[in-house]
């Protein structure tokens, strides 16, 4: 989750910002299900006036996404320039707490925040503005805080990562086939930001989507300690090819990981949005979040004065997952046509990311895990989360929770 910070830290942070102003609500399961009061009062487009918070601005492939949904969405609902502020390079910091404010004194009654760090300021946003709407994305506080202002949001990336990983495996396959490499040559590298439950998720349902096609395939990663470090994510990159990786793939948001592959001429897997104008012979595809399908479910749901969930979790089926075209100049033949069978497949159900056939842990197969679903300061595992065969991410609480090191997967560093 984006610049996570000590989880007791901001537990007690939290707990002293909150403390008194907690509501008593309905709770459920479903993360997709509205459950707390809505307003009931309607409101048209005029009315409506939104808020985005960003940890960085245009140059973060990550921000960028959330600049160009709610820019996506703003066109759709009619909504002019002036019904929209966005406040860029906002830290995890008492400055969000500040830009928070400012937006609800300027008028907006809906505002959006797009990083993990900024998640205890916006949640004393919503306790002093209980009018305003503040919906954080990739947190973890807003389905067990139960605030009827206050909702966390994120996405089943890991379908897209999988999915993302079917295209690598393929053009690990095209590479034995042709000879450039052989089976046990078959390493991708990964170039992780921080040893969080989101990266893990993420770079694990990336191999196992390249194992479902290359069964030899392994993993290296490396940590850089950022999410966003250009240098950090080149070096590293290049370490990896230097170990021997021959695909590399990224959890970062600048050019660094993808620079470094055009150099070296080895294929890439971007994150966030396609690089094929900078890396035009070594992209192949990329999987991001669409944050489109949740501002309008939000900016629709306070219009007609309707609930809004607590935690709600986008999906490939709603279109909150996607991926981009994919570059036949450096992928394997028949790539794209493996990834849509894949998504359909996922779409029905046919196929779980994480069933457990298909990895081990230490060896063993596992068939229980409890995971730490709802945060606190003693990360104590509260939920089952195997059944029926396979890890249910993200259904328990939108965040990722996936914190598993499976076998066949290597990290060079673990200081993050």
């Amino acid at each position: 989750m984006k610049k996570l910070i000590s989880r007791l830290t901001t537990i007690l942070l939290v707990a002293t910002l909150v403390l008194g102003c907690m509501t008593g609500c309905g709770n459920s399961n479903d993360s997709k299900t509205g459950n707390n009061s809505g307003s009931g009062e309607t409101k048209t487009s005029s009315d409506i006036k939104i808020g985005l918070i960003c940890l960085h601005d245009e140059n973060s492939t990550y921000d960028l996404n959330f600049i160009n949904s709610v820019q996506e969405v703003k066109k759709k609902l009619g909504l002019s320039d002036d019904q929209v502020i966005i406040k860029k390079n906002i830290p995890e910091s008492n400055e969000c707490r500040e830009a928070a404010f400012d937006l609800a004194d300027r008028g907006c009654n809906v505002i959006f925040a797009d990083s993990f760090g900024h998640e205890p300021y916006i949640l004393e946003a919503a306790a002093k503005y209980p009018d305003v709407q503040f919906c954080h994305s990739t947190g973890t506080l807003a389905h067990t805080e139960k605030k009827s202002n206050f909702h966390d949001a994120f996405s089943s990336i890991y379908e897209g990562r999988y999915l993302a990983g079917i295209a690598a495996g393929m053009k690990l396959n095209e590479m034995i086939q042709s000879g450039k490499i052989t089976a046990e040559q078959a390493v991708i590298g990964y170039v992780g930001a921080y040893t969080y439950a989101e990266v893990i998720s993420g770079y694990t349902s990336f191999y196992l989507g390249a194992k479902s096609v290359c069964p030899t395939v392994t993993m290296k990663v490396q940590f850089t300690g950022s999410w966003y470090d250009e240098t950090a994510e080149k070096e590293a990159a290049t370490k990896l090819i230097s170990d021997g990786c021959v695909l590399i793939s990224q959890h970062a948001d600048s050019m660094g990981a993808p620079t470094a592959c055009e150099n070296a001429g080895v294929p890439n897997i971007s994150y966030n949005g396609s690089t094929v104008d900078a890396c035009p012979n070594t992209f192949i595809v990329s999987s991001r979040i669409d944050w489109a399908p949740y501002y309008e479910y939000v900016i629709k749901s306070v219009m007609e004065g309707k609930e809004l969930a607590y935690d709600w979790v986008g999906t490939l089926a709603d279109g909150s997952v996607k991926l981009t075209a994919v570059n036949t100049k450096a992928a394997a033949a028949g790539t794209q046509e493996a990834i849509d069978k894949a998504a359909e497949d996922l779409k029905a159900g046919k196929i779980h990311v994480f069933d457990t056939n298909n990895f081990t842990v230490g060896g063993k197969k596992l068939d229980s895990y409890m995971a730490d679903v709802d945060t606190d300061d003693k990360y104590t595992p509260d939920t089952e989360v195997i059944k029926d065969g396979y890890f249910h991410e993200s259904e328990y609480r939108s965040a990722p929770y996936f914190d598993l090191r499976i076998d066949g997967i290597t990290t060079l560093n673990e200081m993050f």
